[in-house]
């Protein structure tokens, strides 16, 4: 895997060549190749620290963008996080005021980050994103997940889980053509010293336009790679697995296949807090939307404790349309 220290902007004739492309599974394949940042990881910031304890402080989340970074990290310094799972983070987006909201959060709250490209967004949004474009244009156009840590990264990963272009395809099921974007759902892997030996930390975002069966495979193919990445390690898997969604009114997100299939491989999802993980935000504003999306699976560690924590400033704005989820493990 390359670590960069910046990642490559995409130039004007390979934008042209996404753009006139054709709509097949073959032909984003073949852009995904060709474009460095979706095949590397940037690794930034600086921990301040060189071990993790035994017991260990962890935060997921889904900060949907990361519209106000500041402010997202302001929350995250009261949990007095060692780990930062984060996904939906913005890179260089209008809607975002161009920002690298990863590196802003990691700068204020001291850590190292690890940030990788999800998505190459070639258009500024939907409607209410809009709203936020400080410019007509992307500086960067990346989307995607991020680590945040306070100890210094061993070795990291970057896991792509589809590559056929599910938003990109017209020949794959489900797919949405009309969305100018190339990439697709992934997670970063990271292994970090800690008292003792080393942990495997893992942000992940699975499907939403999909059901079960394919989140599940999904899943499959990332606890595949992290047997790969990091045999026999404690494994911390946290993010927005989408469960319950794209799926008839009456479905239950219990019924999700990816629970069962992690705990045949000796995982454990009981790190996750109770309750729902989403609120209606600036960007989704649904107030009626009541789901559970974001986990906890873990390998090899013992949960001590979790929480639920709102999204919300101490104004009380709404950061996200996901809470953060919070556990302590050893």
């Amino acid at each position: 895997m390359t670590y960069v220290a910046e990642l490559p902007l995409v130039t004007a004739d390979q934008k042209s060549s996404i753009m006139t492309a054709p709509r097949t599974a073959e032909s984003h394949r073949a852009l995904l190749r060709s474009l460095p940042s979706m095949n590397a990881v940037q690794v930034g910031g600086d921990a301040c620290e060189t071990a993790l304890p035994k017991q260990i402080s962890a935060v997921a989340w889904n900060v949907e963008r990361g519209l106000f970074p500041l402010e997202n990290a302001e929350l995250l310094a009261d949990l007095k996080p060692d780990i930062v799972l984060l996904s939906e983070v913005d890179h260089g987006m209008a809607r975002t005021g161009q920002q690298h909201t990863t590196e802003v959060m990691a700068n204020a709250l001291n850590m190292q980050y690890a940030f990788g490209v999800e998505f190459q967004e070639l258009d500024l949004g939907g409607p209410t994103e809009r709203a936020y474009c400080s410019d007509n244009f992307n500086a960067c156009g990346w989307h995607g997940n991020a680590i945040l840590s306070s100890v210094p990264f061993i070795a990291v990963k970057l896991i792509r889980l589809d590559d056929h272009g599910h938003w990109f395809s017209s020949d794959e099921l489900n797919a949405d053509p009309e969305q100018p974007r190339v990439g697709g759902r992934m997670a970063i892997a990271a292994i970090l010293p800690r008292d003792g030996g080393t942990i495997c930390v893992v942000s992940t975002h699975l499907e939403s336009n999909a059901d079960a069966r394919y989140r599940a495979v999904q899943f499959e193919r990332l606890l595949d790679a992290i047997d790969d990445f990091a045999p026999d390690m404690p494994v911390l898997i946290g993010g927005d697995l989408n469960t319950g969604n794209h799926q008839p009114p009456d479905f239950d997100w219990k019924d999700e296949t990816l629970f069962a299939r992690a705990e045949a491989r000796d995982y454990t999802w009981d790190a996750t807090p109770s309750g729902m993980t989403t609120r209606s935000s600036l960007i989704t504003p649904h107030p009626d939307r009541k789901m559970k999306l974001d986990w906890f699976c873990t390998r090899g560690l013992s949960c001590i404790d979790t929480a639920l924590v709102p999204a919300l400033s101490k104004t009380g704005k709404p950061l996200s349309d996901h809470e953060a989820i919070w556990c302590s493990v050893s």
